[in-house]
Order: structure tokens, then C-alpha cells, then sequence
């Protein structure tokens, strides 16, 4: 068993090279429609506007603004925010200091910082068939060779197939994952499969760049400990304040093996100097006190929308239709038969149906894929909004089937 340790590479000072061939994700501009009448979205990741704590931040802003003079000015990061984050990871089961916490501006800027840290041009990446698009835009610059490998819908990503990829001499710069609540397929990696791929990290001496964007939204059973619970040394933490609170706060953070941190400073500071001074003291103060309860408020609103989306989906739906049940996060995967083109259906869903969904091809990490695949966000409708579009998309559906 490989006994090295994770290392900053010598050629990520050359990572920075050229960024051509990056395009606006298709899935942004599906997600983002402007609203039309009647039309009712299933397409985006955005939280419930109800559910973002406006009254509380606004508060905490005022507060901050009235006794804190550095509030508009540069500064260092915020220390007690990340005595903050410190705690929320203990959440998660990660034990960490605040030295290992890296503010970033969302979780987007976090997955750049860390593919430029580690990857090579030209260099290996592993992930799922399916994946945040955003991971892919952070590597494109670097015109990575992508190894890709299965997701179970019921266990998540096949670790057996990455362990025969880097068993057969595969040597990605990272292995990409999102344990809990996958997006966009709604699955979260079981037990034994986060051993497993933690063992895979350790044997082959290579990291695992963990995406818990959603990992604190749990809707019923217990959460599981991040991979990075498992194992601080090899996996690289990557979370967001924009699911838990609002996107517009663009504030995120990377929990970093300790020997990374000083070039990871370096990056961020080259790409933005630093987080908002203002932003990361109201946040530091909402998280204070009461956070735990806006946690609770948040999963409950979205526990009732997943709820009403799955209940739709059961009586909607045609019987060899196949979807996933999230335990926590936004999104739901449906997996159509194989002679449907899900590219097509979601065209058909808006023109016809006045739902916008978003198509799995949108997620594919390598083309071609196939098309037999939709993603659906419960997270910004209302529970009665969600059952309407899913009547209407299973109407469009038995239309589809019964005509070939």
C-alpha cells in the first residue's frame, strides 16, 4: 500500500495556462429561463426564496455595518468565520482546524482553485458518467483525459470500476465525488462504497476532491460521515453557504489537507484578492446562534417538496418509467426507456407542456452519452407547483410511448 502523501505537484504553477474552450454550461442557460406565463420550472438548482433568510441576514448585516469598522475594507479572512465552518463540519463528522479552512467565493471558485492546484495539462481526471457541470467547466482549460465510471442509482458511484481503472495504471491528478445527494442524480454513495474509495485514495496515492455542496440537507434517514470524516489526509472538503442560506452570498469554502493550504492561499488571492470583508462577518454572525434552527426549517420546506415530487412521480408517471428517491439535496433522476431522447422530451416539455426540465445529457461527462435521462429539481416550487408539471410531463409522456 502506497504510504505517500498528498504533495502540492510541480507544475501547478503552469496550471494557470491558457482557459480556451470555455462556454457558458448549457445547463445555466436551461436552468436560468426567464418566467413565462403558466410555465413552471423543474429545471434549476435554486433554493426557495421563502426558505433564504433574508430577515436574519439582513439583520446580521446592520449589526456588522454599525460596529465594525473593517467590514468595508481588505482584510485577512475572517477568523471566526471559519471557527463557524470549524463547527458546522463537525456536522459532517470532520474534525478540522481553522488554519485548514479556505473562504472562497462559492463552491464554483473552490472546484477552479483546486483543479488548479492539482491538475497538469493534459492530466487525468476521474468521475462519474454524470456529473456537476461545474466540475467540468473548472477543468476544461486544462484539456484533461476524463475517466469516467458508472453510478448505481441505489449506491452511487461503482467503486469496483475505479478500482480496476487505477488497478490497470489510471493515475488521475483527483477522483471527483459527490457523496451525499448527487447532482444530478440524486443518490448518495453507501457506506461501504465511501470505505471503499477512501481505501482507493489511500493504496493508489491519489486524492478525492469531495463536492458536499448539498451534504448538510438531509431529509430523513441519518446523514453518513463525509469522505472526508474517513480520511483528512487524502480528501480535499469542498462546501457552500449558497444551498444553506443564498447563492448571492457567493461564499464557500475548501477544507485542505494542512500542507496544502499555503499554495491554495496563494491561488485565491491571485484570483480575487479575497472573499467580501462585508459578507463573511454577517455570515459569521448569522451562524452564531439559531443556525441550527434555520437547518430544521430548511430541511422540513424541502422534505414536503421532495415528498410531493416522488408522490407526483408514482402517480404520473408510466409503471417502466425509473426514478431515484433523494434522502436529501434538490434534484431526482429519472431514467426514461432507451427509445425515448430525453433531449427532445425536455424541448417538447416546454413548447407543449410548459415545464421546463433539464436533460441528462446536459450532465454527460464524455459524448456521446445517452439521452434517456432527466434531472428534476423539487427545490424552488411550491409542493401543489410540483405536482401540476409532473402531471403534465406524465401526459406528455404516455403521448410519447403510446406513439413510438
Amino acid at each position: 500500500m502506497s504510504t505517500t502523501t498528498l504533495e502540492r505537484p510541480e507544475h501547478a504553477a503552469d496550471a494557470a495556462a491558457p482557459r480556451s474552450g470555455c462556454t457558458r454550461s448549457r445547463l445555466r442557460e436551461l436552468a436560468l429561463l426567464p418566467a413565462r406565463p403558466g410555465l413552471l420550472s423543474l429545471a434549476g438548482g435554486l433554493p426557495a426564496p421563502e426558505l433564504i433568510p433574508r430577515g436574519a441576514y439582513a439583520a446580521a448585516l446592520r449589526e456588522v455595518l454599525a460596529g465594525d469598522d473593517g467590514a468595508l475594507q481588505y482584510g485577512q479572512p475572517s477568523e471566526p468565520l471559519r471557527e463557524r465552518i470549524v463547527e458546522l463540519m463537525r456536522e459532517r463528522g470532520v474534525g478540522c482546524e481553522p488554519r485548514q479552512v479556505l473562504l472562497t467565493s462559492g463552491a464554483q471558485q473552490a472546484l477552479s482553485l483546486v483543479a488548479q492546484l492539482l491538475l497538469a495539462p493534459g492530466g487525468q481526471v476521474l468521475m462519474e458518467e454524470h456529473v456537476y457541470t461545474g466540475l467540468r467547466q473548472a477543468v476544461l482549460p486544462y484539456r484533461p483525459a476524463i475517466l469516467t465510471v458508472p453510478t448505481d442509482l441505489d449506491t452511487g458511484m461503482d467503486i469496483d470500476r475505479a478500482r480496476t481503472l487505477l488497478a490497470g495504471g489510471a493515475r488521475p491528478a483527483f477522483v471527483y465525488a459527490i457523496a451525499d445527494t448527487h447532482n444530478p442524480c440524486g443518490v448518495r454513495l453507501g457506506r461501504e462504497q465511501r470505505s471503499g474509495l477512501a481505501a482507493l485514495a489511500r493504496r493508489f496515492g491519489v486524492p478525492i476532491v469531495e463536492d458536499d455542496s448539498y451534504g448538510l440537507l438531509h431529509y430523513d434517514r441519518g446523514p453518513l460521515p463525509a469522505l472526508r470524516a474517513l480520511d483528512p489526509e487524502w480528501v480535499i472538503y469542498v462546501g457552500t453557504f449558497s444551498k444553506i442560506i443564498a447563492p448571492a452570498l457567493r461564499l464557500g469554502w475548501l477544507v485542505l489537507p494542512t500542507r496544502l493550504v499555503p499554495a491554495a492561499g496563494v491561488l485565491k488571492e491571485a484570483a480575487d484578492l479575497e472573499c467580501s470583508a462585508l459578507t463573511q462577518r454577517a455570515v459569521a454572525r448569522l451562524l452564531q446562534e439559531g443556525f441550527a434552527n434555520h437547518l430544521e426549517r430548511i430541511r422540513a420546506g424541502y422534505r414536503r417538496r421532495r415528498n410531493a415530487l416522488l408522490a407526483a412521480l408514482g402517480d404520473h408517471f408510466p409503471g417502466n418509467i425509473r426514478w431515484t428517491h433523494p434522502p436529501g439535496g434538490f434534484f431526482a433522476w429519472v431514467e426514461l426507456p432507451r427509445r425515448i431522447d430525453g433531449d427532445r422530451l425536455c424541448e417538447e416539455a416546454l413548447a407543449e407542456a410548459r415545464v421546463a426540465v433539464i436533460p441528462g445529457s446536459a450532465f454527460a461527462a464524455n459524448a456521446p452519452a445517452p439521452t434517456n435521462h432527466l434531472r428534476l429539481s423539487f427545490a424552488s416550487c411550491a409542493p401543489d407547483e410540483i405536482r401540476t408539471a409532473v402531471a403534465r410531463l406524465g401526459r406528455l409522456l404516455e403521448r410519447r410511448l403510446a406513439h413510438g
